[in-house]
């Protein structure tokens, strides 16, 4: 046998058996389709949408069964997570009525739950979010990356979110494992809610940035460090760069130069320099 795939086989041998990907993005397809997007007549009705819990159930619990093969707690841990649904839904609708309260372009409610990435992202970070403080870390980052997949907004499952958050776009968007949100918080694409070091040796202190309630923050701006918090009330501007606290009701912007000239005839050359 090839010494290479001899190795390989060896390290599978100390691997987890894991659930194929597709099994868990399946059953987050199916938990959000119940949850919020109604796109078939059939759940609506009472008997078809408590069946369907049940099979989630089972799903969840087989889950939790192949990423915890020693631990005979699935069951209590499948009851925790169904138990925090009623809450987890309710926070994830409050955000959606955020959403389509504060964008112009959202035309109904249904619209931001169907079709916006910024929401699915959220949603998907409250499951997650809920599995990792339940102590399944790999299930939950796992799901996180998901969401991350499908709408490129990287939201860590460890971070602390409060109510009515809202993403517009959200592109580009990363928010660290300790980071803390507070409520009623805006973010628009681009934002980095980073680290100021990546040491492994910093893994469980506190990295990344406290945001207070009631803030906005414009489109690629990044906000790092453990120590660093926005203050409430406050608005960051686009493609700021901040690594200190602010106090609330802040305005904090990057100032740049534009200049306008006429072209026609172009009053000067332009030099070039490769």
């Amino acid at each position: 046998m090839n010494p290479f795939y001899k190795e390989i086989a060896r390290q599978h041998q100390n691997f987890l058996v894991l659930p194929k990907k597709k099994t868990i993005h399946q059953f987050i397809d199916e938990l959000f389709s119940v949850l919020f997007s109604n796109t078939s007549k059939s759940l609506a009705d009472l008997n078809i949408i408590e069946n369907k819990f049940v099979e989630l159930e089972i799903q969840f619990n087989e889950l939790v069964l192949d990423f915890e093969p020693q631990n005979d707690k699935s069951l209590e841990q499948t009851k925790t997570f169904f138990s925090a649904l009623p809450n987890l839904h309710r926070k994830a609708l409050n955000d959606a009525k955020t959403i389509f309260a504060k964008d112009p372009a959202a035309k109904s409610l249904e619209e931001v739950l169907y079709s916006y990435p910024g929401f699915f992202a959220i949603a998907i970070y409250r499951f997650s979010n809920q599995i990792w403080r339940q102590d399944l870390k790999l299930l939950a980052r796992t799901i996180s990356e998901y969401a991350h997949s499908k709408t490129s907004i990287e939201i860590h499952p460890g971070a602390q979110i409060g109510d009515d958050f809202a993403i517009d776009h959200g592109t580009g968007i990363v928010i660290g494992e300790t980071a803390i949100i507070g409520d009623n918080v805006q973010i628009y694409q681009g934002v980095t809610l980073g680290a100021l070091s990546v040491k492994k040796e910093e893994a469980f202190i506190k990295r990344h940035p406290t945001i207070e309630n009631n803030v906005i923050i414009y489109a690629n701006s990044t906000i790092l460090g453990g120590q660093t918090t926005v203050g409430r009330d406050s608005i960051i501007g686009g493609n700021v760069w901040l690594t200190y606290t602010i106090p609330s009701n802040s305005v904090v912007y990057h100032k740049n130069e534009i200049k306008i000239k006429d072209n026609n005839p172009f009053p000067e050359p332009i030099f070039y320099s490769i």
